[in-house]
């Protein structure tokens, strides 16, 4: 059975930073995973880089402080979006608050938002255990700013299961859900 070493920081416990890596990766394509640059949580709490890789692929480790397991991977031209996004919350706004900065500072061209851009979501629940990832289930959403349902003939609700559509329609965070419908 693996041992599962954490390390705390007040109420707060990290996984060691091999497991972290381990799972980040997960939402990335098999073939990328080795070459992934890894974001995760250090000993004092910090999101900062685990293992600095040598693709254009960038995951992000599951929070230990949020409800569940989730992990990310993206295209690095996405990383200024997502770390301005992690900036807003740390500071204490709220979604529809970081949603509205981010939409402003794009617009103005204080953002960077690249005009394309793939990022794949895996969540799942931890064998307490053994500290594998179960029930593992991946959706992905492809961004293109401002985009709407009539420029890429995407409806703007998914049509059936697994059916792609399209979200946030004309903002700077619009993107196709395609989201496979779960295994029950």
């Amino acid at each position: 059975m693996p041992l599962l070493v954490c390390l705390s920081l007040g109420d707060q416990t990290y996984p060691p930073k091999d497991w972290q890596i381990k799972t980040a990766v997960l939402a990335a394509p098999e073939h990328e995973r080795e070459n992934a640059t890894v974001l995760g949580y250090k000993s004092n709490g910090e999101l900062g880089i685990l293992r600095q890789g040598s693709s254009d692929l960038i995951c992000l480790a599951d929070d230990p402080a949020a409800k569940g397991f989730s992990v990310a991977c993206y295209h690095e031209s996405l990383e200024p979006f997502m770390a301005r996004g992690r900036a807003l919350k740390k500071e204490g706004k709220k979604r529809k608050e970081i949603f509205q900065i981010r939409e402003d500072e794009v617009k103005a061209g204080k953002l960077e938002m690249p005009d394309r851009a793939l990022l794949s979501v895996t969540t799942g629940q931890v064998n307490e255990a053994t500290k594998d990832i179960e029930n593992v289930f991946t959706r992905w959403v492809f961004y293109i700013p401002f985009a709407t349902a009539e420029t890429t003939g995407l409806p703007p609700a998914p049509a059936g299961p697994g059916a792609p559509w399209i979200m946030d329609a004309g903002t700077h965070r619009a993107h196709i859900m395609i989201t496979p419908p779960k295994n029950k």
